[in-house]
């Protein structure tokens, strides 16, 4: 945790966590974070009678009241990059964006980027394998296509299995 902050998952708005080419001791440190804060998930998971003590099975209760902290969490943790914002709001970088869902305790996941940059072409199989890897994770992710033809993810906590 930098400079005493609290580990903040990469939503994909606001500045980017740091690239190996340019910063590579600080992308180090965000990578070890990143393993850090998910390890710990999946310990919160294992102790959590929600789950049944299996950490891939469902979410637990923590990520079901922080959907977008634990959504972010699992894709950061995934490989995938976050999007980017520049002070002013223009997107700076390609990747996922993770925000609030239309209904309570869903998430929606898009995949952005700068004008012109092909965040667009490629955001089918992005989020494709963003779905898959939050599936293995407990997380139901239905890919849906938006206003102007944009896809994104509707993303909600599976239910245990009775």
């Amino acid at each position: 945790m930098a400079n005493g902050q609290a580990f903040e998952a990469a939503t994909g708005d606001g500045p980017g966590p740091p690239h190996p080419a340019t910063d590579p001791e600080a992308a180090q440190r965000r990578a070890a974070e990143v393993r850090v804060a998910y390890e710990g998930l999946l310990q919160i998971r294992r102790l959590s009678r929600d789950t049944g003590g299996d950490p891939r099975a469902v979410p637990a209760s923590w990520e079901r009241h922080r959907p977008v902290r634990a959504v972010a969490l699992a894709l950061e943790a995934g490989g995938f990059p976050p999007s980017a914002t520049a002070p002013d709001g223009t997107r700076v970088a390609t990747g996922y964006r993770v925000a609030p869902g239309d209904r309570p305790g869903t998430v929606r996941v898009e995949w952005l980027g700068p004008p012109g940059g092909g965040a667009a072409q490629d955001e089918e199989r992005a989020l494709t394998a963003c779905a898959r890897t939050l599936g293995g994770l407990g997380w139901e992710a239905l890919l849906y296509r938006g206003p102007r033809r944009r896809r994104f993810l509707e993303v909600e906590p599976a239910e245990a299995a009775a």
